[in-house]
């Protein structure tokens, strides 16, 4: 940086044109600023400033190539802030990547406290049910309902199970089934990512049941299958977030109640940090500290 602490000495000065006021600024000696300046002149083979008793004034080369490096320096000075900015815990930029449905109703009041509470940080949110390269796709971390992650290059923090039921329309003929192994894989509606079929696991406690979904409708949104459901279309497998006004309205009904599948989790997923960037860690923190105060709209 020796370089740029030149350059940025030489701009100083033709904008002051006052040796000493520049070493004041940069807290150097005169003598020190002199030397840069010359040192730059000796690198150039050029002159840069002419020096009388009374004043300092650039040549005309001087100012050419002042006008020609301010720009990459003010970039260089940008990119050394964001950089010193990224390792403050209460500075820098968060680019994060959440669920539809979770980055609308949930992430809202939890950005707003962590932007009251640190003022200087900055947010760009992408929302997406679909599962994101976080590396590739340069997030910082990523918010995702699912089940445990099987990308081994990832760091994730579990934050809370999320429950699942099976539901389906009140007057289908779902609801009068006694056992989930009674449905066909036309059946059931799938959640995937990518909109292909899905398998479901179901347990009673003590046996188990497998379950082929999808084969006539899956989709990557859970509020279009629980739609699909309410309108009759077969039984959706689907946390309380998506089905929670429907069952209010009785659009939907809790059907197979004795068969559970496995819990989602709601999981903070990171790119293979060492360690956690300060401003990450600290974000992570209180986004942990505040969903238990958000649970009712999660459950």
């Amino acid at each position: 940086m020796n370089d740029y602490k030149a350059l940025k000495t030489f701009l100083l000065a033709a904008e002051k044109r006052n040796f000493a006021q520049v070493a004041r600024e940069l807290d150097m000696t005169p003598a020190a600023v002199t030397r840069a300046i010359a040192a730059l002149e000796a690198d150039l083979g050029m002159q840069l400033f002419v020096r009388t008793t009374r004043q300092v004034s650039l040549t005309t080369d001087g100012a050419v190539f002042a006008a020609q490096i301010q720009p990459a320096i003010k970039a260089l000075e940008e990119a050394r802030k964001d950089v010193m900015n990224a390792h403050k815990a209460d500075q820098g930029r968060l680019r994060i990547s959440a669920p539809t449905w979770f980055g609308k109703a949930v992430l809202p009041p939890i950005l707003s406290g962590f932007k009251e509470r640190y003022p200087k940080m900055s947010f760009e949110i992408s929302l997406s049910d679909g599962l994101v390269n976080i590396v590739d796709e340069d997030y910082d971390l990523a918010i995702r309902i699912s089940s445990q992650p099987s990308d081994k290059f990832t760091i994730w923090r579990k934050i809370r199970v999320v429950p699942r039921i099976l539901v389906a329309a009140p007057a289908s003929r779902y609801v009068n089934m006694q056992l989930p192994s009674e449905l066909t894989p036309d059946d059931c509606l799938a959640y995937s990512g990518e909109s292909r079929r899905e398998t479901w696991v179901l347990s009673d406690g003590g046996s188990s049941i497998t379950i082929s979904a999808g084969r006539s409708f899956s989709a990557n949104n859970g509020e279009v299958l629980a739609d699909m459901a309410a309108d009759g279309a077969g039984v959706a497998m689907l946390p309380g977030f998506h089905i929670a006004e429907h069952l209010r309205t009785g659009r939907l009904v809790h059907v197979f109640k004795g068969w559970t599948p496995p819990d989602l989790w709601l999981t903070l997923y990171y790119p293979p940090y060492q360690a956690l960037p300060p401003r990450i860690a600290s974000f992570s923190k209180f986004f942990e500290e505040q969903i238990p105060a958000l649970m009712t709209m999660i459950d």
